[in-house]
């Protein structure tokens, strides 16, 4: 169903869309290192707070991936046009109705979640939390718009917005640090503005396509049926990501138990790994677009022989780019204003995570992704939560706290929640049970 340069075609503006993102992300802590180390553990902290929702946007948006992709497969363009019209109306409500409730209750949910923490590092979590919070809406809007896009293989529509997008979150960085001196104030706002830019130029260019198309009475209307299938795929993977977020968040609040050093490190280690990562995070919408069609067009075949050729292609690729990265973090290191000896901690946390994100993690993250795509999201979900309440969190107290590792035991801890995880997909895959699901029926 799918050449080598149809897949080449779709994976490479992916990746250069991933790679740029991860490289916004990088520069945003970056930049925000200049104005101090509280700063940098505020961004830290309330980006793991906020990763929450935005996963709960992508589980959303995925959870419709996987039915438009079903449906194209099926050539059945009136219906994927619908569901992706849905898509954004479910999208749209859902980003609004949690972010009141966070931009109203901001402080006591930050006091309950990292209370403990210095003062200049509570006002810092304060400022980008509120200003994170003014873009949800348009994060939703903009997943919901890049899942018809990838559904339809057109990947390279997204990468071109995401250049524009990044090259004014970017310069917005620069401006509002070095320029107007407004500390995490400087870095947030550019989000804010590039995140809008993203959510209107994507919705007026899926009105505009062809075949699978926005179509404004839709967007209106309540599907029940359709709704149903796409909340089938996204509540267990939002519940999976929201579990999985808490418990990051959880761990964010031990983590500011060690002190605003390994803070520090732990969240300049982040915007490392995100950039590390970035193979498998691409390959993830790749298995749900070639899966999901492959399903709808009832060719098990097909979908077989295309989970083992993605998983190879991205654990290949993945072993590459993470002995890169990690060969470059001492020259990273020096590019960011910190101390030596948190300097140091950056390097042993990103050798941790880059052996398992190399060697494991395609197996806990892309391959699962395929298996949501064929409907297997139930036993995904219940393997994840297991894995990351069972592993990741009770071994993260242990290594981390008992054993006072700090920050390294949470990363070893991760990196052993991702290897579970790896192990029962690849054995569920073998097993087939995948192949007796139907998301959008006969």
């Amino acid at each position: 169903m799918f050449s080598n340069k149809q897949l080449k075609d779709m994976i490479l503006p992916l990746l250069m869309e991933q790679f740029l993102l991860m490289l916004v992300g990088l520069a945003d802590t970056m930049v925000v290192s200049y104005a101090g180390e509280a700063a940098v553990s505020g961004v830290s902290l309330v980006n793991s707070f906020n990763t929450i929702f935005i996963n709960l946007f992508t589980a959303l948006a995925s959870g419709g991936a996987v039915v438009v992709s079903q449906y194209i497969g099926r050539r059945d363009m009136k219906m994927a046009s619908e569901s992706s019209s849905q898509l954004l109306m479910v999208a749209t409500v859902f980003a609004v109705v949690i972010s009141i409730p966070v931009l109203i209750w901001k402080v006591p949910l930050l006091k309950g979640l990292f209370g403990k923490v210095e003062p200049d590092v509570m006002e810092a979590c304060k400022t980008y939390l509120r200003i994170s919070v003014y873009s949800f809406p348009a994060l939703g809007i903009y997943n919901a718009g890049t899942a018809l896009y990838r559904s339809i293989g057109k990947t390279s529509v997204t990468t071109k917005i995401s250049i524009v997008s990044n090259l004014i979150n970017v310069a917005g960085n620069l401006i509002g640090v070095f320029v107007f001196r407004a500390g995490v104030a400087g870095v947030a706002y550019p989000s804010l503005i590039a995140r809008t830019f993203s959510a209107v130029v994507i919705t007026l260019l899926c009105f505009r396509e062809k075949e699978v198309r926005y179509v404004g009475r839709w967007i209106f209307q309540w599907n029940r049926e359709l709704l149903k299938k796409m909340l089938s795929i996204a509540i267990p993977n939002g519940v999976e990501s929201g579990i999985f977020q808490f418990v990051k968040v959880a761990l964010s609040s031990v983590v500011a138990l060690f002190g605003t050093y390994q803070i520090a490190a732990n969240g300049i280690s982040q915007s490392i790994w995100s950039v590390a990562a970035l193979i498998s995070v691409t390959m993830g919408p790749v298995f749900i677009t070639v899966i999901g069609q492959c399903m709808g067009a009832g060719d098990i075949r097909q979908a077989e022989y295309y989970f083992r050729k993605l998983t190879k292609v991205t654990v290949c690729i993945s072993v590459a780019w993470n002995t890169l990265i990690f060969l470059i973090t001492p020259l990273l290191i020096k590019i960011f204003a910190v101390s030596r000896q948190t300097g140091q901690m950056i390097l042993y946390l990103v050798l941790i995570h880059n052996i398992a994100n190399a060697v494991v993690f395609p197996f806990a993250d892309p391959l699962g992704k395929g298996l949501r795509a064929a409907g297997d999201a139930m036993f995904t979900m219940g393997i994840s939560l297991f894995t990351t309440i069972g592993v990741r969190l009770i071994l993260s107290i242990l290594l981390g706290i008992v054993l006072d590792l700090g920050v390294i035991g949470i990363a070893l801890a991760m990196c052993l929640d991702w290897t579970v995880r790896g192990v029962i997909f690849w054995i569920r895959f073998r097993q087939g049970k995948w192949k007796t699901y139907r998301v959008i029926g006969e």
